[in-house]
């Protein structure tokens, strides 16, 4: 079945025409660099972290960074300076994770990494909300914890800690899983994980999402908007978008002239 997730979601909340190109054109847009690259190679790391499998995790985070690096497409510029301070930044933030993971949690069960979603949506017959929740834990206060690894630089400002469209990943997260998983909303608390770079100390950082009813209400709202203009192909050009913060890759290009 024909599904959406975050992502795209994002995308269409981005410009309705950027996700045109890019998810019905299917011209590529935005197809990673040296920084995502970094953050897949963590990723795969934490993941191990949480299984508790053995070892040499530094290596197989150098290994899997460099695997990363050479499947980026070949005109993604790729500097060997900055992959070399990568390799050193990671190192450092690699024996933090679990420190970070006891501290915040105490005491916690893991429940599942990399979990799938693929939730029907209310109001919607003909797609499905689709995602994986990074780490699913439990506490003996009888919460679930589900939690969302990022990789940044020294971190988020308090801002970008509270910017709705951001935030809503974990909202969306948390309403298809207590879905899935019939479970009491109430249950559930939503967190993301930084891992930060550059940071001088405390490289990893775990703070808390909330997700009440009524941000439930407005994510979900959202994400029906979107599905309304997408399946009646309303692609109208969000010009606000053209240069804000990265800029879109098809201004002023043959696609978006």
């Amino acid at each position: 079945m024909p599904h959406i997730s975050y992502s795209e979601l994002k995308d269409w909340s981005f410009c309705a025409f950027y996700h045109k190109l890019t998810r019905v054109d299917k011209i590529e847009g935005f197809a990673g660099n040296t920084y995502t690259a970094f953050g897949t190679a963590m990723h795969s790391v934490c993941e191990k972290k949480l299984l508790k499998e053995g070892g040499d995790h530094e290596q197989h985070f150098i290994s899997t960074f460099a695997d990363c690096i050479s499947n980026l497409p070949t005109d993604v510029e790729v500097d060997s300076g900055l992959v070399d301070q990568m390799v050193g930044q990671g190192k450092r933030i690699i024996p933090e994770i679990e420190e970070a993971l006891n501290e915040y949690f105490e005491e916690y069960e893991v429940l599942a990494v990399e979990m799938p979603l693929m939730e029907p949506i209310e109001g919607t017959e003909d797609r499905v909300f689709k995602g994986y929740i990074d780490a699913v834990v439990a506490t003996p206060d009888g919460k679930v914890h589900i939690f969302d690894w990022k990789t940044c630089s020294w971190g988020w400002e308090s801002r970008k800690k509270s910017d709705k469209m951001v935030t809503y990943q974990l909202t969306l997260y948390k309403h298809f899983f207590s879905q899935k998983m019939a479970i009491d909303p109430k249950d559930v608390e939503t967190h993301f994980a930084l891992l930060k770079r550059t940071a001088k100390k405390n490289h990893v950082e775990f703070f808390r999402v909330t997700s009440g009813p009524k941000k439930t209400e407005n994510a979900l709202k959202l994400l029906s908007v979107a599905l309304y203009n997408i399946k009646n192909q309303r692609y109208i050009k969000n010009r606000l978008s053209c240069t804000s913060g990265y800029g879109c890759k098809f201004y002023k290009t043959e696609h978006c002239p």
